[in-house]
């Protein structure tokens, strides 16, 4: 028997007035948080959800999305987390696809009104029964005609216990970003989530003393792992933070001695030039001194944010690698092993990790392959969907589409997707190679590189970039100077002929580099 709300259950008892959430000036202790999601798994049992059922919610990081959340774990059901960027359209495909039975959504901003384009997409959906809309104002008993959370739980009557589910039945469908195609959603066991959440847990020398800072969403497998499901697992504290503002973050860790933070690249970038900014103003730096670990994953963090970052802050970064389809977590580097910059570590706990060739075949030390992945941690396949299942799961392994290589140490380095890479003129060329060296340019703060269709060459090399702001009044590069500096720095056939400049590059709710984005242009 599994269920992820058992750590929630245990520490409600046994630590009742520990502080489980905090989000902005509100606070709830285990004893508080187990009672609201209680009051969902009650509410959600007596609208008819039966095991196994499915239910979409889109939340942002405020205490709604944990309460409800493990609300649905202890009525048995399957959690569906979207992306609260989503528009109408998308709710729709999500919901259809899911067959989720049930859908929670956040009243959302004036900027953003998500319970709008929630109730739309509802009102189509035939299959999707019910739904409730998350309100600030505990008072409101309807919002547009659709019930509310509070009317909801108002009158439901408390679960007592979670119901009981086996280690493979479905905890939580997780959809791909859906960059090859239609979004697909990865079946994540209770096996999956509850190991993921322990492994990660251990890699991080977890405890009940922590407090986890959570700015990633919680709607992706990344913070729902590494952070909320960790936290809880451990006994310690979360403290959401909504959306990624850089002084925000630093000031809400000076305020509440935050001792974890997990972030994507593009974050550790802001932090830095948070500080940076701060230092040229004279503004008073934060104290950031009780963090003690930094994670990085979703995308792979340039060896330069790494030197500067630890450099600066005087704070250890871990990277780690996985996949929705891993719950997330594969590799990791390791508190008590050498850690290598520029790769992700080891294989974690029950794990297996091969990199092969087109055949299948392990590769060389040292020879680029596909990354493929067994173990505790891998899905039980897509939804609904048994070809693309078939051909993503062969024999136990999970093919992840990605490059990589290993070291004689047993280090895995991810080199690019494998539909990222560029073959210019016959030469395999792999993006994020280029986008480390344009990033330790002293002018560059963010760099995205692709291939462009060419009559000569089958595909040349383009580079987006972002130049950091000149607090000097130093003379920023051009193009020209740009593209000449990164000639003394790759081979020929790998240096970009062609350099955008941006103010910004297109970023996903999660914080990765859009670069489906920027080849959609050139169509």
């Amino acid at each position: 028997m599994m269920n992820l709300a058992a750590a929630l259950q245990r520490n409600a008892k046994c630590k009742p007035n520990k502080v489980a959430l905090i989000c902005g000036d509100v606070q709830f202790t285990y004893a508080e948080f187990d009672h609201i999601a209680s009051q969902v798994a009650g509410a959600l049992i007596a609208s008819g959800i039966q095991p196994g059922d499915r239910v979409a919610l889109s939340c942002p990081n405020i205490p709604f999305f944990p309460f409800i959340y493990y609300g649905i774990q202890k009525a048995g059901g399957v959690v569906v987390p979207l992306n609260v960027l989503f528009k109408e359209r998308e709710i729709k495909y999500h919901l259809e696809d899911s067959g989720a039975k049930f859908f929670f959504c956040f009243e959302g901003t004036a900027e953003l009104p998500m319970a709008e384009a929630g109730i739309a997409a509802f009102e189509q959906v035939e299959q999707c029964e019910h739904m409730a809309v998350i309100t600030r104002d505990p008072k409101l008993l309807a919002f547009n005609g659709m019930p509310t959370l509070s009317a909801l739980i108002h009158s439901a009557e408390p679960v007592q216990d979670y119901v009981a589910r086996q280690a493979d039945d479905t905890a939580v469908v997780l959809y791909t970003s859906g960059t090859t195609g239609e979004p697909k959603g990865a079946m994540l066991t209770q096996g999956n989530m509850v190991c993921n959440a322990m492994v990660a847990s251990n890699l991080m020398a977890g405890n009940g003393n922590d407090v986890h800072l959570a700015v990633l969403p919680l709607f992706h497998s990344f913070g729902q792992t590494v952070h909320m499901n960790t936290a809880i697992l451990s006994g310690a504290t979360l403290l959401l933070i909504p959306r990624f503002e850089p002084q925000q973050v630093l000031g809400e860790i000076e305020k509440h001695h935050a001792t974890i933070f997990a972030g994507v690249p593009t974050m550790y970038i802001g932090l830095l030039q948070a500080k940076a900014k701060a230092a040229s103003s004279g503004e008073q730096s934060y104290d950031i001194s009780s963090l003690r670990l930094a994670i990085s994953g979703g995308a792979p963090l340039p060896a330069e944010v790494i030197h500067s970052f630890e450099s600066q802050f005087n704070i250890p970064i871990l990277e780690g690698y996985g996949l929705s389809e891993t719950s997330p977590v594969a590799c990791f580097h390791h508190l008590d092993a050498e850690r290598v910059t520029g790769s992700v570590g080891q294989p974690v706990q029950g794990v297996e990790i091969r990199v092969v060739d087109e055949k299948g075949e392990p590769v060389e030390i040292g020879r680029d392959g596909e990354v493929i992945i067994r173990g505790h941690n891998v899905m039980k396949g897509y939804l609904n969907r048994p070809e693309e299942t078939a051909l993503a799961l062969k024999d136990g392994w999970l093919h992840t589409g990605d490059i990589g290589q290993f070291d004689q140490a047993g280090n895995l380095y991810v080199v690019d997707r494998i539909k990222d890479m560029v073959i210019r003129a016959g030469f395999n060329v792999y993006p994020r190679e280029i986008e480390d060296v344009l990033m330790t340019h002293p002018g560059v703060a963010m760099a995205a590189v692709i291939g462009i269709p060419d009559s000569k060459v089958g595909e040349e090399i383009k580079a987006y970039v972002v130049l950091k702001e000149s607090s000097d009044g130093a003379a920023q590069p051009d193009e020209q100077c740009l593209i000449e500096w990164s000639k003394t720095q790759l081979a020929s056939y790998k240096y970009p002929r062609h350099i955008e400049f941006r103010q910004h590059l297109p970023i996903s709710a999660t914080g990765k580099i859009l670069k489906r984005e920027l080849k959609a242009e050139l169509v």
